[in-house]
């Protein structure tokens, strides 16, 4: 249980892995179709910035121990997965295993520190122009993957330990 009493399951399923990569390969093909030439330019890769952006923000919401918003994560994994399960078990006759990583990646205090900044910065940027869709669905997938074992999951292994060394340096907690 977290501090604030709010169960957290922090479970992957296959489908929530198919979900995850759905939403972000819905994003990666329109940049990759709206830049057919020069894509590893700097103009072009500006416009794929927020979207990867995004998606390390879900990896680090899922990978918080909990309270409001890692709650609000978990039940997004929980969705994405009955999603999946639903798509893979009804759509394609599959099934769809546990798929979550065998070792619990969980950041330091200063690590959540970091997901109040990088939250703060997000609400800042989202609200300049209205509410931002496009955010969502990124961010969505990065807490749809950041707990799978697999090479979708390996956002999660790299993010942990530098968020939360980057947040206890700056904190001081280091």
């Amino acid at each position: 249980m977290t501090p604030l009493n709010i169960p957290t399951y922090s479970i992957v399923t296959l489908g929530g892995v198919v979900v995850g990569l759905g939403l972000f390969l819905w994003d990666a093909s329109r940049w990759w179709a709206d830049h057919p030439k020069k894509r590893l330019s700097l103009k072009a890769l500006r416009k794929l910035a927020p979207t990867l952006l995004c998606v390390s923000y879900g990896t680090l919401l899922i990978l918080s121990a909990g309270g409001l918003l890692g709650a609000a994560a978990d039940w997004s994994l929980w969705g994405s997965n009955q999603l999946g399960e639903g798509l893979l078990v009804y759509g394609v006759g599959g099934t769809a295993p546990n798929v979550t990583r065998t070792a619990h990646l969980v950041l330091t205090p200063g690590g959540h520190a970091v997901v109040i900044l990088a939250t703060i910065v997000l609400v800042a940027v989202a609200s300049r122009r209205g509410f931002r869709w496009d955010f969502v669905r990124p961010t969505l997938a990065g807490v749809s993957l950041g707990l799978a074992k697999s090479v979708a999951g390996l956002a999660g292994l790299i993010l942990a330990p530098g968020v939360s060394t980057l947040g206890d340096l700056v904190t001081g907690l280091l």
